[in-house]
């Protein structure tokens, strides 16, 4: 099949976006021979004028060659699914070969076959990732109709639906993900698909299920996200207690956090707020919840242990019962985050500021959930200014100390 090719004139990509080690790198393949594209989610961002994140190329060079083409700077990672990184510093470019088709039925367990780059982009997932450019001509190369898709805000499938998601479940996390990101409208056979495969969802690799839902957390748009995800039945297979909350009276809590965090991370895409503190925004209305039931509402005031203990436990209710398992580091921090907070705004009248959780290595986290609390709750602000002052004194005080060290103790 011949794809669609659009030339400048009609696509209008501002070159100057697009990552100039990313074009020395395709230039490099050319050069000895193989053909090479920017591919997926870079050339869909050029498209509708947002600024990349990755640039992802695809090239008919195997794994092997593109080591000995780009010797030390080149790393071969995987094992299912064989893929290159090439290193410009502290940046990585992705490089995949093409690959070809898969299985009509099955779960994708390898996926090492080479392929012609018309194969490559019918195994991608849905048509607005499948389109290829090539910036040597400034074409845009389309052989699944995504170029109408994207200009059109359609969400649709490259292929069956149904076999799609069950063949690789995480496309549904997707297919959400980009209705959320993008505001495109869902195709009605995908939107089907949906429904009818959401219960494979639980046969995908935990690990890949959690890289997607914490990168969306720090996309701007994970408000929109967690209520598709909830909507679509998604939530309920993969975190219960959360899903179960979300539909309550207090649901509308969590949903505000995010919102707040979603604004801080717009203005600031490329160095979001941490993943602990994102995550604290889903349990932190739960552990009010739960505060309120076993003491207030029996007239007790729970103590710093009290919190620290109900912290730690809902955090491990949700998050490590759940089918992903969260990192140690960010499910610790989160219950650090969310016990914290009910010592910058006690539940006692009482105002006593503790230098002592100042001095902890993160509280500077639970200052930003903070900030992320005040956005939502007005009557805050003044509470976060005072700490955030405190917080920069105990800062200024720190430094002065290490410039001038105390002496050693006489002996």
């Amino acid at each position: 099949m011949h794809p669609k090719i659009y030339h400048a004139t009609e696509h209008d990509i501002n070159h100057g976006l697009i990552d100039p080690d990313a074009i020395h790198v395709i230039q490099k393949l050319r050069d000895a021979g193989f053909s090479a594209y920017l591919v997926g989610g870079s050339v869909r961002d050029l498209l509708i004028k947002k600024s990349p994140k990755d640039y992802d190329i695809s090239t008919s060079a195997r794994p092997e060659q593109i080591k000995h083409l780009f010797g030390r700077n080149c790393l071969l990672i995987g094992r299912r699914f064989r893929l290159a990184h090439i290193r410009y510093g502290h940046k990585i470019l992705e490089l995949s070969t093409f690959r070809s088709g898969e299985n009509e039925s099955d779960l994708i367990l390898q996926d090492n076959v080479w392929g012609t780059e018309e194969e490559d982009v019918r195994r991608r997932d849905f048509t607005i990732n499948g389109l290829f450019y090539d910036p040597s001509t400034h074409t845009v190369i389309d052989y699944v109709g995504g170029w109408e898709d994207i200009h059109k805000g359609i969400l649709r499938s490259i292929g069956d639906a149904n076999i799609r998601f069950k063949q690789d479940p995480v496309r549904m996390i997707r297919l959400l993900k980009f209705r959320a990101r993008f505001g495109f409208d869902i195709d009605p056979d995908a939107r089907k698909a949906l429904v009818n495969c959401r219960s494979e969802i639980t046969k995908s690799s935990a690990a890949r299920l959690l890289e997607e839902i914490l990168r969306m957390l720090e996309s701007g748009a994970s408000a929109s996200f967690f209520n598709l995800m909830n909507e679509a039945g998604l939530l309920e297979l993969l975190f219960s207690s959360l899903a179960h909350f979300l539909k309550g009276k207090q649901g509308k809590e969590i949903y505000l956090l995010l919102t707040s965090a979603d604004k801080m991370n717009r203005k600031n895409l490329k160095s979001p707020l941490d993943r602990s503190v994102l995550t604290a925004c889903l349990l932190y209305p739960i552990i009010c919840q739960e505060i309120q039931t076993q003491f207030l509402d029996k007239d007790r005031t729970p103590h710093a242990g009290d919190i620290t203990l109900l912290a730690a436990t809902v955090t491990k209710d949700v998050l490590t019962s759940s089918f992903t398992h969260f990192p140690r580091r960010i499910s610790s921090t989160t219950a650090f985050l969310l016990a914290t907070q009910f010592r910058l705004t006690p539940i006692s009248p009482k105002k006593h500021h503790r230098p002592k959780v100042i001095r902890h290595k993160e509280f500077k986290l639970a200052l930003d959930f903070l900030e992320i609390r005040a956005c939502v709750d007005k009557k805050l602000v003044e509470t976060y200014n005072t700490w955030k002052q405190i917080y920069k004194q105990q800062e200024r005080h720190g430094e002065h100390k290490a410039h001038h060290p105390a002496p050693f103790p006489r002996g």
